[in-house]
């Protein structure tokens, strides 16, 4: 026990080679974490996936420093997890907690027109989707669109017009 002591340290009061080897030990332990969860948390970046992100990695930091017991802090953070993908399993069979969870795509433009009501709501403007189409569709204009949508990631997409 003198020995993990002495790697590990305890508290706060951490030399850095100690902390080092938290950071090393904390880097596996998130690597089969994030594993056991599955890169979905990292590849979609829902809302719900930049929270519990954050929140994974603030406690995991707090094992790192000492700001919190060793043992309690990966336990939280595996608990974290299992929420996370049991929220996550549950989200692909049920449209409700879907929509709680990822939110609702939004209608910007149809039929040559802004949808103001659903522009405003995204908190975009004008220049905002300008700026998309410009960047995605490499044109200056809303010529040959047909719908712009928000997506549910905060992505903003486009269906071109068919001949």
């Amino acid at each position: 026990m003198q020995i993990i002591h002495e790697i590990f340290g305890q508290g706060s009061d951490l030399t850095m080679l100690q902390m080092a080897v938290r950071a090393i030990l904390i880097f596996f332990i998130a690597l089969v974490l994030i594993r056991f969860t599955g890169m979905r948390m990292f590849g979609i970046k829902s809302a719900f996936d930049i929270c519990v992100t954050i929140i994974f990695g603030a406690v995991l930091a707090r094992a790192i420093v000492g700001a919190s017991p060793f043992v309690p802090t990966i336990v939280a953070s595996a608990a974290i997890m299992a929420v996370h993908k049991i929220i996550g399993s549950i989200r692909v069979k049920n449209d409700w907690v879907s929509h709680l969870v990822k939110g609702t795509a939004y209608s910007l433009y149809k039929d040559g027109q802004l949808n103001k009501k659903n522009v405003d709501k995204c908190l975009l403007s004008h220049g905002d989707i300008m700026e998309e189409v410009r960047l995605n569709l490499h044109q200056n204009d809303l010529e040959g669109i047909d719908e712009i949508f928000m997506e549910r990631n905060g992505k903003i997409s486009f269906i071109k017009k068919t001949d």
